[in-house]
């Protein structure tokens, strides 16, 4: 699944520039999995640059934002 992910992101990266919300959807996806394979500080990184993305371009009170907010969040908890 990694190599999809990552391949998804380059893709929508190329299309749609580096700050497009569906690259922050992207972001935070492969966060998601790099969470579920138990790398905390690689997906804190990519949940950290997704929100910055959502916070910018949809606001702070975004559902999207939120969620991955929340998985960030979520995330900390695991590496502290």
């Amino acid at each position: 699944a990694l190599p999809l992910y990552e391949r998804s992101l380059a893709i929508r990266e190329q299309a749609l520039g580096k700050d497009h919300p569906e690259v922050a959807t992207s972001l935070n996806n492969l966060a998601v999995l790099y969470e579920s394979m138990g790398e905390y500080a690689k997906a804190l990184t990519l949940y950290e640059r997704s929100l910055a993305i959502n916070e910018k371009v949809l606001g702070k009170n975004h559902p999207n934002t939120k969620i991955t907010r929340e998985n960030y969040e979520r995330a900390l908890q695991k590496l502290e």
